[in-house]
């Protein structure tokens, strides 16, 4: 009776998922509203090969054509001009090959024993990419679709040569997808963690309430803001991408952090990412018996302000990259302002350090070394 509950809650889980995915494709935009939008767009260049090549030509082989043009409705334009030509490639060479030595060896068995070796090769040819592997599905075409002949092969090539171009003009006129509004999500939800992390951070060293448990737990979301960093930065590149050969994009693009900016808060963001996990690793290292002892309590409270003050700094060095204008005037002086207290912060604990671990000399180290690291990022900071 259990298991029979737990499979009724798990259906009811996925179907609430997938009825609230629809009304988000009807609410507003997003990503599920992108992916509906590129489903029809294959299931229309698909029709519109096939209404030709199949329909009105009445060609024998006409199934080549809405294949290819489904494929190559991408996720960019430039991937479906680029895949497409690789794809093209790949399919002319192994139709050709299996085409060729079907009608000198004229015994299936024999060609496809010999041809389908030699094409899947082309699967490693660099040039060819991921498309490689259509030079096999030529070459099976051939061999497998009755009699060999030069004429067959041809209109087979010719079917997918229209079938390509009908997939890349529909993905480039109607409607072409743009990533912009993922890579400004997925920098802007990497900012927002860095400074929820660094401020409850802050918050339990100041509240001296911070165990091993603790620790881990701020440790595992240091290394998971750096996941979100990667993601952002593959975000980014979809958005490059997409701008690529898209008239839409050149025409709808909004004043949005770009090109240089992109890479400064991709910067900045894995320098708080990697200050953030090596200080929670140092911390968790401690409440586990490390070599270093427990900081001073003045060291600890000094240590958490430095964070609080570093949260933000990344919340306006956001602000100052996601201005509507462009740029934020008000902010960036702000991020000065904040910037400046951070040095402030820091040398005063540099000050406080040999105090509080006098005889010490691992912890100082350790402590050191944590220090080293916030200059460094409140040096970016103030760079960006």
């Amino acid at each position: 009776m259990e298991r029979m509950c737990r499979a009724t809650w798990a259906v009811r889980s996925r179907v609430g998922a997938a009825v609230a995915a629809v009304r988000r494709v009807w609410t507003g935009p997003g990503p599920e509203r992108d992916l509906a939008v590129q489903a029809g767009k294959g299931a229309l260049a698909a029709w519109v090969a096939w209404a030709v090549v199949g329909w009105w030509l009445d060609a024998p082989m006409a199934f080549v054509a809405p294949w290819v043009a489904v494929v190559l409705v991408e996720s960019t334009v430039y991937r479906s001009v680029a895949h497409g030509l690789q794809q093209l490639a790949a399919f002319a060479v192994g139709t050709a090959v299996a085409t060729v030595m079907g009608l000198l060896l004229d015994s299936t068995m024999v060609t496809m024993a010999l041809v389908l070796p030699a094409v899947l090769l082309l699967e490693q040819w660099r040039r060819l990419g991921s498309q490689g592997i259509y030079a096999a599905t030529g070459a099976l075409f051939v061999l497998t679709g009755g009699q060999v002949t030069v004429a067959s092969s041809a209109a087979r090539i010719a079917e997918a040569v229209f079938g390509a171009v009908v997939g890349v003009m529909v993905n480039a006129l109607i409607r072409p997808p743009v990533y912009l509004r993922d890579a400004r999500t997925a920098v802007a939800d990497a900012v927002r963690e860095a400074q929820e992390i660094l401020t409850t951070v802050a918050d339990g060293l100041a509240a001296g309430e911070w165990d091993s448990r603790a620790a881990g737990e701020w440790h595992e979301r240091a290394l998971s803001l750096g996941r979100l960093v990667d993601r952002a930065r593959s975000a980014i590149g979809w958005s490059r991408e997409s701008m690529r050969g898209n008239a839409r994009g050149r025409r709808d693009r909004a004043p949005a952090p770009h090109g240089q900016a992109y890479a400064d808060v991709l910067a900045v963001l894995d320098h708080v990412a990697v200050h953030a996990a090596g200080m929670t690793r140092t911390l968790r290292e401690i409440n586990d018996g490390g070599r270093a002892a427990p900081p001073a309590a003045r060291l600890t409270r000094a240590y958490a302000e430095f964070l609080r003050r570093t949260a933000c700094a990344v919340w306006l060095y956001g602000q100052t990259q996601f201005a509507p204008s462009g740029r934020d005037d008000r902010a960036v002086e702000q991020l000065r302002e904040a910037v400046g207290e951070l040095h402030r912060t820091l040398d005063e604990l540099r000050r406080q350090l040999p105090e509080a671990v006098p005889d010490d000399p691992d912890a100082l180290v350790v402590y050191g070394t944590l220090l080293a690291q916030a200059h460094r990022l409140a040096d970016q900071l103030v760079q960006g």
